[in-house]
């Protein structure tokens, strides 16, 4: 069975490589040496289609080539596809050989006569183009959790403390909770970092190389990290007000610097104005204790008061009823609302929160709010592979197009974290990275937000052990991968922890470890002044051990990026690339001429197209 061969990252077998618009077409070639073939097709099926399974008969071309055109006419969603090689072997002895994806993963194909053991390839399909705002594909964000990052208040004093809550006594104190017999927090603890705090580090953020700040939530809640939404209309006492915020708004632009919100829609906090549990926005305001609330009908009770459905059975997150149109207009109505309301104030772009609990209508409802302004940006947390995802029983559409115009790069940081801590080879790194680019459009690609620590997962110093070397490789690997590259606060300065809340210490104003910093200050500089890692084409690829990144741009120049991920010293050998390279091998061989790079080292080397 070895002579039949296809590929879909080689566009000898698949053209054009990757996602497709809707209405397009593909040119799919497979080899088939097989004697005795009595038929070579295409099997191709629509997710949710009218049509079924498509068989296209595949015609024969030299070279022992099969070929045939297919026509994306099915609208936007996930095609999937295969290969039948029916071969006759005598009267009575008909065989088929399926040709399908290894474990739908993509590229090479594997071949097998039991088609219960067939994995078809995923073709994703799109509905356009969909590039984001200038200012955010050639951005470097920065995280910030506010409680955590400054306080700019004069004498460091804590802006409207909250009842029942503490607040530590020095800000080099570790982060803890306190939690009751069941495990529930009941006391918040709080250092006192502040949106005035923010707007007096603007000069440190821009010196790190900072163009945009992505910040966790800042509306009145009663938690300090806030996804627990108590007024979506009101920024929390803490943090400041609607006037320290609008001066914040004007500084960053004035500094060519953008803002990024965290859109938490998904659930609101049990003591909300919404819901109010504990009464503190008056007895007979709330879902909970006043049935005829305007707000009674954003809940499902299964028996009122006591019982309603709430965000993974957390008691303290009562769930919103996202079909409930009342709701969809307070969110993203074209009057009064809260993406209205805040995007006018200039706000430049949203990241949703738990994208994957908002149904599909409802996050393309939020991004027709979001195009009623220009050079806005609309991005979801998403962990897993975001162009195939289900939820709850649904196939995602959020990637397709009229929706997000990125994700969170969980997967990135997953690879890379993979290979610097050995459970990945380059080989299977540089293959888990092209099955990402094959998936994803190319827009949403080069969009989706690059992380390698956020306020959901242990600080990158920690998980890698303190390894500095490693630490520099995760931070190339960032800046050089397609995407838009975010710092989490603190890590530039060295921070370590692990899980919640140990990786939400305050930020060390004092103690910034200056090797962390000048890490993360040369890759923002390198990244501004090298288009092709901002807008070129990638293409993974391995060489003894070697992980490669060679991201060509067209008009001006390539970018080569090696990581030695051993323990030892390597040099390049035969460059093996997942996709065919752009470029000679004279050049690579010019490229890399130098290229001799020791343990847990990179290599990085820019060449100007004349």
């Amino acid at each position: 069975m070895t002579a039949i061969y296809f590929n879909s990252w080689l566009e000898e077998y698949k053209q054009p490589f990757g996602a497709i618009e809707k209405g397009a077409a593909v040119t799919f070639s497979i080899a088939v040496q097989e004697s005795i073939v009595e038929q070579v097709l295409l099997v191709v099926r629509k997710e949710g289609g009218e049509r079924g399974f498509e068989k296209i008969n595949m015609s024969p071309e030299e070279h022992h080539h099969y070929i045939c055109t297919y026509t994306l006419e099915q609208g936007a969603g996930l095609y999937f596809y295969y290969f039948e090689i029916i071969k006759k072997e005598s009267d009575q002895d008909v065989k088929t050989i399926y040709c399908g994806s290894d474990q739908g993963k993509g590229g090479e194909g594997v071949l097998t006569y039991d088609s219960g053991n067939l994995h078809p390839y995923q073709l994703t399909c799109y509905e356009k183009a969909d590039p984001a705002p200038d200012w955010y594909r050639k951005g470097i964000v920065y995280q910030i959790f506010p409680d955590r990052f400054y306080n700019g208040n004069p004498h460091k004093e804590i802006s409207q403390p909250k009842k029942n809550t503490f607040i530590y006594g020095t800000w080099k104190d570790e982060p803890m909770y306190i939690k009751d017999a069941e495990g529930e927090i009941i006391r918040w603890d709080f250092y006192g970092g502040n949106l005035q705090g923010i707007i007096e580090k603007i000069p440190y953020l821009k010196e790190l190389g900072v163009t945009a700040l992505y910040l966790n939530p800042i509306f009145e809640s009663a938690s300090n990290h806030r996804y627990d939404i108590g007024d979506y209309l009101a920024i929390d006492g803490m943090l400041g007000d609607e006037k320290t915020f609008l001066h914040l708004l004007d500084c960053l632009h004035e500094n060519d610097m953008q803002l990024i919100l965290d859109g938490v829609f998904s659930h609101v906090g049990r003591n909300s104005r919404y819901f109010n549990y504990d009464g503190r926005y008056g007895e007979g305001v709330g879902a909970y204790r006043n049935p005829k609330s305007r707000y009674r009908q954003w809940f499902k009770f299964s028996d009122y008061p006591e019982d309603y459905k709430s965000w993974w059975g957390v008691r303290d997150l009562p769930e919103a009823d996202k079909e409930n149109s009342n709701f969809q207009q307070f969110i993203y109505g074209e009057k009064e609302s809260v993406l209205e309301k805040w995007t006018a104030m200039g706000v430049d772009g949203w990241r949703l929160d738990v994208a994957d609990e908002l149904p599909d209508f409802f996050i393309e409802g939020i991004r027709q709010a979001v195009n009623r302004y220009p050079e806005k940006v609309l991005l979801g947390e998403v962990w897993e592979d975001a162009s195939n995802k289900i939820s709850y029983g649904h196939r995602r559409q959020y990637i397709f197009g009229n929706s997000l115009h990125g994700v969170m790069n969980y997967p990135f940081r997953d690879i890379i974290l993979s290979l610097l801590l050995g459970k990945h080879s380059a080989q299977e790194a540089a293959e888990k990275l092209t099955v990402l680019q094959e998936n994803y459009p190319a827009d949403i690609f080069a969009n989706n937000l690059n992380n390698i620590g956020t306020h959901d997962s242990e600080r990158i110093a920690t998980l890698l052990d303190n390894h500095f070397s490693k630490l520099t490789l995760a931070v190339g690997l960032m800046f050089v991968l397609p995407g838009v590259p975010t710092i989490y606060y603190g890590d530039e300065a060295g921070v370590t922890g692990g899980k919640d809340p140990e990786n939400r210490k305050f930020f060390p104003w004092d103690a910034i470890d200056p090797d962390a910093y000048t890490c993360y200050q040369e890759w923002t500089q390198k990244r501004k002044a090298t288009e092709a890692l901002v807008y070129g084409e990638f293409y993974p690829f391995y060489s003894n051990g070697l992980l490669g990144v060679l991201r060509y741009s067209e008009q001006s120049q390539f970018a080569l990026y090696l990581v030695n991920a051993q323990n030892q010293t390597a040099s390049a050998e035969e460059l093996i690339f997942t996709r065919k390279a752009p470029v000679s091998t004279a050049i690579l061989e010019e490229m890399l001429a130098d290229a001799v790079i020791s343990e847990w080292g990179d290599y990085f080397v820019v060449k100007e197209l004349s």
